[in-house]
């Protein structure tokens, strides 16, 4: 045998590692196929997840793919292959939280925020081991928080925000010792929270925000728990907003070093803020809406990271410390409503790059701040209702960052800056109030949209280029010098509403050519030297509901063309006019709106002016017989033509004009012919904008329906089209016990039929309001009470219909024009809410959405959306909220027996301080439930603020069943002067 000899030294050096390379490889091969079984394992769980969730869209890439490993989705992140988080947020899932989920062995994160899953706090998750972040937040899950929740002790953040959970928070949270982010807000617990929270020595965020619901308590203010809480020095944000607590601020919370942000605001603590502040690293600051007393603390200007202070609606006084101005980082500074005094410091602006400065409805006094845009940044400003004094410095003028600029009801001298009114981007300009000077300009920015500048020294001419302010939606500029005449180029602006001239100098006639006014809705130009007729065509401004002419000398007849108008307000006094006041004018409401006019005269005594004498009864009648021979000669050429109509409907077979199509959206036990057959003139019980009313009987049983019939000569136009839509849309896709129910819709190309379910007991204004009561075709007699056990379930039914619209609709529901008129009554009294052809929906809750034009009922409209025509949920509000002013007062929204709304003849008595009972309906007064009454006039007020972000919820009255009580209490409510919701009005425009 050949002898084996050793392999070469280079070979024996490497001998050992290539006796390793078959281990190698066969551990690689084993890990390989054990990294390829997890994944195959959850691949499996992810598909019976997909399943289990009703197979939603939004997933529709989970499918098993070779070009793709699951690691690759968007809604997962894998470790070593493995996935270790799910991120499944807005994705529109609507079931609960399946148990296999915890299968994946290596999950850390599962976030499925923003979804709609039902259900309680799922305990299923306990099996999930690793789990160290949970964020359940935007479902629908209620009840309790689980006792045992501290089973899931690794969890390092926790989000249960914006639930239905309810009861206490369980002290079991606070012994999840890892967590570093903690989020219970805007939820419906109903108990309290546990102090322990304030031991948990690694959490860096701790967010209890809105939750109204939680018992009245003290923030923590014994030693042990204080003690807790300055140990909590990792903390950074602390958000104790919109909660009911009393008391003070402890000064503990201002000792916690690492705290960045500070929320105490819209609570009800109360007395000084603590004057020692170590947390040096304090950013924002926000202890608005409260009750707190004293002076600024003069440490709050040495926080060099100081971004954000809010103190704003509180009882502070004393100075501005000199220091804040000085602090290199502030930005937004928001000290209104308080009753600060002495000087603004003048370094305001001068080291920081401020983009919002509020020092509004104060008793400050001294100059402006020169350089309160010297960074470049400034958008808002708010100075009004202050005593600062002097001219306006220049450099505002160059400050093309603005936004808003209100610096009314001040003692401000001199020139307007010339560049302020050409600002880029400013959208107000309030100056009303002043002692400012100069002419108007020759142009403004093409943003600006209101102009407010009563009250002030003002002169010259409103030149031509008035016709450029194209954007313009108020102009007051009553109370100046301006001369000259009204110039025809201001009848162009088509957005504006508000046009304010009085107490001016003006002359001339005034121009006719006035079509562009459809916006219009408020005219004054009294108390000039305007001549010539009043022209007609202003009684064919659609919107305009008050007018002011008087103390001019003006001449000539009324145009019989404003008593089409539907005017809250009308003044024509001190002026030349003659004739007799048209007959359409002839009313108790407009009774002192003619006098100082020694040509004038009516047919009635009660006018307060002169009765007409017999050669103008003469003249009456002569005109009184032309009048009958030419309407009769109308009527005769109207016959013809009905007849000719008549004739060629019958060769279509009907009115309409092809054939019509039937959409039914319940089962229905009539057919088209039986609506088509009742479409008569006896049947008519109501009209509207865009159509006529009429109650059919369907069938031999005698089943009943409402017909609403939006018909024209021609196809129907695009605003009715839209009426239309908007209605089928929303009324054939939700059902509720208090909206009124659209049985089918019958269509064709110049008719349009809406069907709905017949109201016995018709709309609430016929009940509320004497001169409109029931008609006998309804069965009901003239005379009957409607007693308050009946005013109010017709309240709380309204208010849950609306509370489904706008929380529960899978998309947000804005109806738009909530008013008596459109709640109607069943045979119980049941309320449902009806007419939505002005509703819209909205993408999302609370999101605003513009619209074209502003629709709805004068009175009952948010100003907010008078002004902007912006729409969220909180107009509604508004608009419910004068319907139970109606209900406690039985008075109209707009009562003509008073000079203002009755929102605002509400709150004027209210801030009087006068007794409510006074202004309850005598039908009502004497009830032993006075009381409750009083609490639903009181709620009634609160839905009304003029500050939508103070408005109650439609939810959150209902919740409380429209009891008051739960918003009393604050200061922000009770102690609301009228200038409260005046201020901040304009920062919602």
């Amino acid at each position: 045998m050949p002898r084996l000899t050793s392999p070469p030294p280079h070979i024996r050096f490497f001998f050992p590692f290539f006796s390793y390379i078959p281990c190698v490889v066969f551990l690689c091969f084993l890990s390989h196929a054990a990294e390829s079984q997890i994944q195959d394992q959850e691949l499996q769980v992810l598909s019976k997840l997909r399943q289990s969730w009703q197979d939603p869209s939004s997933l529709d890439h989970w499918v098993a793919s070779n070009s793709s490993s699951h690691c690759a989705w968007p809604e997962i992140k894998c470790q070593e292959g493995s996935i270790t988080e799910l991120n499944l947020v807005n994705l529109n899932i609507n079931y609960s939280i399946p148990p296999f989920v915890c299968d994946l062995k290596n999950l850390t994160k599962l976030d499925l925020s923003y979804n709609n899953i039902p259900g309680e706090f799922p305990a299923v998750l306990y099996n999930c081991s690793k789990l160290v972040y949970l964020d359940l937040s935007q479902n629908y899950f209620e009840g309790p928080i689980p006792s045992d929740i501290n089973r899931m002790a690794d969890l390092q953040v926790l989000i249960l925000a914006a639930n239905s959970f309810s009861f206490d928070v369980p002290a079991s949270v606070a012994r999840l010792r890892r967590l570093r982010i903690l989020h219970l807000y805007m939820s419906e617990y109903n108990g309290t929270y546990p102090e322990e929270i304030f031991g948990l020595s690694d959490l860096e965020e701790l967010r209890l925000e809105y939750n109204k619901k939680f018992v009245p308590s003290q923030l923590p203010q014994n030693f042990t728990v204080l003690k807790k809480l300055r140990d909590m020095e990792a903390l950074e944000h602390l958000d104790l907003g919109i909660n009911p607590l009393t008391g003070e601020i402890p000064g503990s919370i201002f000792a916690l070093r690492n705290l960045s942000e500070l929320y105490v605001y819209e609570t009800y603590v109360s007395k000084s803020i603590p004057q020692a502040v170590r947390a040096a690293n304090l950013r924002v600051i926000d202890l608005s809406l409260n009750n707190l007393m004293g002076n600024i603390p003069e440490v709050f200007g040495q926080l060099k990271n100081l971004y954000s202070l809010n103190l704003e609606f509180n009882q502070l006084s004393g100075g501005i410390p000199e220091g804040i101005a000085s602090l290199p980082a502030l930005s937004d500074v928001r000290l209104s409503n308080n009753n600060l005094s002495g000087t603004i410091p003048p370094d305001f602006g001068k080291f920081s790059p401020l983009r919002r400065f509020e020092v509004a409805f104060n008793n400050l006094t001294g100059a402006f701040p020169e350089q309160l845009c010297h960074g470049g940044t400034l958008f808002g400003l708010a100075t009004m209702n202050n005593n600062l004094s002097g001219e306006l410095p220049e450099s505002l003028g160059n400050c093309s960052t603005l936004l808003e600029v209100m610096l009314n009801n001040n003692g401000f001298t001199g020139k307007v800056p010339g560049g302020l009114w050409m600002s880029r981007n400013l959208t107000a300009l309030l100056l009303s109030g002043n002692g400012l000077t100069g002419e108007l300009p020759k142009e403004l920015s093409r943003k600006l949209n209101r102009i407010e500048m009563s009250n002030n020294k003002f002169f010259g001419k409103i030149l031509s280029t008035v016709s450029s302010w194209r954007n313009l939606v108020v102009f007051d500029a009553s109370n100046n010098l301006l001369s000259g005449t009204v110039p025809a180029e201001l009848t162009v602006l088509p957005s504006l509403t508000t046009l304010l001239l009085g107490q001016n100098k003006l002359s001339g006639i005034l121009p006719t050519d006035i079509v562009s006014w459809k916006s219009l809705n408020t005219l004054n130009l009294s108390h000039n030297k305007i001549s010539g007729p009043i022209p007609s065509e202003i009684g064919f401004l659609p919107g305009l509901t008050q007018l002011d002419l008087s103390d001019n000398q003006l001449s000539g007849l009324i145009p019989p063309e404003i008593g089409q108008l539907n005017l809250n307000r009308l003044n024509l006094s001190s002026n030349r006019l003659s004739g007799p006041i048209p007959a359409k004018l002839e009313n108790a409401a407009y009774d002192t709106s003619f006098p100082n006019n020694p040509g004038l005269c009516a047919s009635n005594s009660f006018m307060r002016i002169n009765v007409c004498n017999t050669q103008s009864h003469r003249l009456s009648k002569t005109n009184l017989t032309l009048i009958v021979i030419l309407a009769i000669a109308a009527a005769m050429c109207v016959l013809l033509v009905v007849l000719f109509m008549i004739r060629a409907s019958r060769k279509n077979r009907d009115w309409f004009d092809s054939t019509p199509k039937l959409t039914p959206f319940q089962r229905l036990n009539f057919t088209e012919s039986n609506i088509l057959s009742g479409l008569k003139g006896p049947n008519v019980i109501g009209s509207g904008g865009s159509g006529k009313v009429y109650r059919i009987v369907v069938n031999s049983s005698g089943d009943t329906v409402a017909v609403k019939r939006i018909s024209n000569n021609q196809k129907l136009n695009e605003k009715l089209e839209k009426q239309f839509a908007a209605e089928v849309e929303i009324l054939g896709n939700i059902k509720h016990r208090h909206i009124v129910k659209l049985l089918c819709c019958i269509s064709c190309e110049h008719s349009k039929l809406l069907v709905y379910e017949y109201m016995e007991n018709g709309s609430l204004d016929r009940w509320l309001h004497k001169k409109k009561r029931l008609s006998p075709i309804l069965g009901v007699a003239n005379n009957m009470i409607l007693e308050w056990p009946k005013r109010l379930q017709i309240a709380l039914g309204a208010a849950k219909g609306l509370c489904y619209m706008h929380n529960d609709c899978s998309s947000p529901i804005i109806h738009r024009d909530v008013k008596s008129s459109n709640i109607l009554l069943d045979s119980e009294f049941n309320a449902k809410i009806a007419d939505f052809g002005l509703a819209r929906m909205l993408a999302e809750p609370g999101e605003a959405v513009s619209m074209t034009a502003v629709a709805g009922s004068f009175g009952y409209l948010a100003p907010e959306y008078a002004h902007t025509t912006r729409v969220n949920e909180k107009i509604d509000v508004y608009s419910f909220g004068v319907v139970l002013l109606e209900l406690t007062t039985g008075r109209e929204p707009n009562d003509r027996d008073e000079d203002m709304c009755l929102a605002d003849w509400a709150w004027f008595h209210f801030d009087q301080g006068k007794p409510i009972s006074d202004v309850i309906d005598e039908e009502i007064r004497d009830n032993s439930s006075l009381d409750q009454i009083c609490n639903v006039f009181k709620l009634g007020i609160f839905c009304t603020a003029k500050l939508p972000s103070t408005r109650p919820t439609m939810k959150e009255k209902f919740q409380h069943k429209l009891d008051a009580a739960p918003f009393l209490g604050n200061s922000k409510y009770e102690e609301m002067p009228r200038r409260y919701f005046h201020v901040l009005e304009c920062n919602t425009y």
